[in-house]
C-alpha cells in the first residue's frame, strides 16, 4: 500500500510539468509587410538572437504544397499561383500543429514570430475564432516599405529562389492582395496601439537595428 502510494507520489512532478505545458499559451508576434520587405531575412536574424521560433504561413503552406499525399496541394497550388490568399481553415490548421509540436518538443520555446499572417480579414477572424484563448498576440511588428523596392528585391531573389511566384506579373497581383487585404488589418491592430513599425527600405542591419530596441523594450 504505501509502496503503490509512493510510486503514484513520484510520478505527480511529471504528471504537473505535462499539464503546465499543456497549459501554457503561445506567445505570438505578427510579422506584416509586402512580398520582399524583408520579413523572412529579419525573422532570421530575431531567431539566431533571441528565444523565438519563426514560423512562416507561406513557408508552411509552400511545405503543404510539395508533401506527398497532402489533401490541400492541388489547392495551395492554384492559390499561389493565382496570387490570392489560401483558405484561412488550412494556414490556420498549420500553424496551430507547429506550434503545438514545438511546444511539445520543448516548453521553452514558447514564443513565436508568425510571418506572413494574418493576410485579410478573414485570416483575422478565422484566428480569434480558433485560436481565441488558446495564444497570446503581444504585437505586430510591420516592415514598410515601398512597392518598387518590393518587387526589385524579389525580382532579385527570383533568379535563385526557385519560387514559381518570384515574377513581375505574380507580385504585381501580391502586392494589390496585399494593400487591399492585408494594410486594414495593421491599420486595425494600430488602433489598438498593437503595432510597431520599421523603415524595411534600409539594409538589413539598419532594419535589425530597430528590431532589437523594438523587442528590447518589449521584453
Amino acid at each position: 500500500m504505501i509502496v503503490s502510494v509512493l510510486h503514484r507520489l513520484k510520478k505527480l512532478p511529471r504528471a504537473v510539468h505535462r499539464l503546465s505545458v499543456m497549459m501554457m499559451k503561445p506567445q505570438v508576434v505578427f510579422v506584416l509587410g509586402g512580398p520582399g520587405a524583408g520579413k523572412g531575412t529579419q525573422c532570421a536574424r530575431i531567431v539566431e538572437n533571441y528565444s523565438y521560433t519563426h514560423l512562416s504561413a507561406g513557408d508552411l503552406l509552400r511545405e503543404e504544397r510539395s508533401r506527398s499525399g497532402s489533401e490541400f496541394g492541388q489547392l495551395i497550388d492554384t492559390y499561389i499561383k493565382e496570387g490570392r490568399i489560401v483558405p484561412v481553415e488550412i494556414t490556420i490548421s498549420l500553424l496551430k500543429k507547429a506550434m503545438e509540436e514545438t511546444m511539445k518538443a520543448d516548453e521553452k520555446n514558447f514564443r513565436f514570430l508568425i510571418d506572413g499572417f494574418p493576410r485579410n480579414q478573414d485570416n483575422l477572424q478565422g484566428w480569434n475564432t480558433v485560436m481565441d484563448g488558446k495564444a497570446d498576440v503581444k504585437f505586430v511588428l510591420f516592415f514598410d516599405c515601398g512597392n518598387e523596392v518590393c518587387i526589385d528585391r524579389c525580382l532579385e531573389r527570383g533568379k535563385s529562389s526557385g519560387r514559381t511566384d518570384d515574377n513581375r506579373e505574380s507580385l504585381e497581383k501580391r502586392i494589390q492582395t496585399y494593400l487591399q487585404s492585408t494594410r486594414p488589418i495593421i491599420e486595425q491592430y494600430e488602433k489598438q496601439g498593437k503595432v510597431r513599425t520599421i523603415d524595411a527600405s534600409r539594409s538589413v542591419d539598419e532594419v535589425f537595428a530597430d528590431v532589437k530596441n523594438i523587442l528590447e523594450k518589449e521584453g
